[in-house]
């Protein structure tokens, strides 16, 4: 069966992870969403919270580390992807003080799901002061590292300086450079949902809309190409953008003469075997330009005496 995706959405305590979750079960388009919240004590409130917009919620307590649920965790991968009907997304919260990095980890353990992304929530307006802090500061600043994309909440509450400031300050540790504004928790759906890449409609506009916080750089782009590939050199021919990979999905014909359907998720990579198809398709979406993916790809194809078939943004 097709991979469940799942994005783990993490952020050190009111940063407004659950905010986030609530406008995301909003504006789901009719897609069926299962949250799992990893809340830090016994007594599961974000889960409540949550439950007040969707029946989909599954509560893990104690949350502190990823190790005191792995256990628990792993049980209820199980029991999602055994579901009749399985869920479109799976989206687990992790607690404010626990790396959602390693969560991330242990639900890949479970073939049954494919990683969508590591969604860091950040307080622009307390983010330096936790940093700084002696206690915690270590435990914010490896969530920023491990984002594959950031949103900045609360950034209505300082001034514009102060955010180009923070936006700064993120740079300097994130491995990312996707980076978002929320708006009152709304954040583009291209963080969590995305479209199959066999559809030659893909709509980047509803993808990213609507938002006036997003980068404007930010573009969806579809290489094609009849060429077959070596999965190592794509792979090397991609490096260079996965700071500025949000994700990219896709087929590809291989040099071996087998087909494979890949999965990018910043430098992450999921290869699986696939049926024929009959050309080389994969949609990017980041902070690119689209003749830099024309030029990377097309210098590692099996021949390069012709060009790609279409590039599209």
């Amino acid at each position: 069966m097709t991979p469940i995706p799942l994005a783990v959405i993490g952020g050190y305590l009111g940063a407004g992870k659950t905010t986030m979750i609530n406008a995301l079960l909003t504006n789901t388009d009719g897609r069926r969403v299962t949250v799992l919240v990893n809340d830090f004590g016994s007594v599961n409130i974000d889960a409540a919270l949550i439950r007040e917009r969707s029946d989909d919620v599954i509560g893990l307590e104690n949350g502190c580390v990823c190790c005191s649920i792995g256990g628990k965790l792993m049980e209820t991968l199980i029991d999602i992807s055994a579901r009749e009907t399985r869920p479109d997304l799976l989206v687990i919260e992790a607690s404010g003080v626990s790396d959602p990095v390693r969560i991330a980890q242990v639900g890949m353990l479970d073939r049954a799901f494919r990683l969508q992304g590591i969604v860091v929530a950040v307080d622009a307006e307390r983010i330096e002061e936790t940093l700084a802090d002696a206690y915690v500061g270590d435990i914010a600043r490896r969530q920023i590292e491990g984002a594959t994309s950031i949103v900045l909440t609360k950034a209505d509450l300082i001034s514009s300086a102060d955010v180009s400031t923070v936006r700064a300050r993120l740079m300097t540790i994130a491995h990312t450079r996707i980076m978002f504004e929320a708006d009152r928790g709304k954040v583009p759906n291209a963080l969590f949902f995305s479209e199959t890449p066999s559809s030659r409609e893909h709509d980047a506009s509803r993808a990213f809309a609507p938002s006036s916080h997003l980068p404007a750089d930010l573009r969806s782009v579809t290489f094609c190409s009849y060429e077959r590939f070596d999965r190592q050199r794509l792979k090397a021919a991609c490096e260079p953008f996965s700071a500025r990979l949000l994700r990219a999905k896709g087929f590809v014909r291989l040099l071996d003469g087998t087909c494979a359907e890949i999965h990018v998720v910043g430098k992450r990579w999921h290869i699986t075997r696939c049926r024929d198809v009959e050309e080389t398709r994969i949609v990017f979406i980041g902070l690119f330009e689209a003749g830099d993916i024309h030029r990377a790809l097309s210098a590692v194809s099996a021949s390069r005496a012709e060009p790609c078939s279409e590039l599209r943004e």
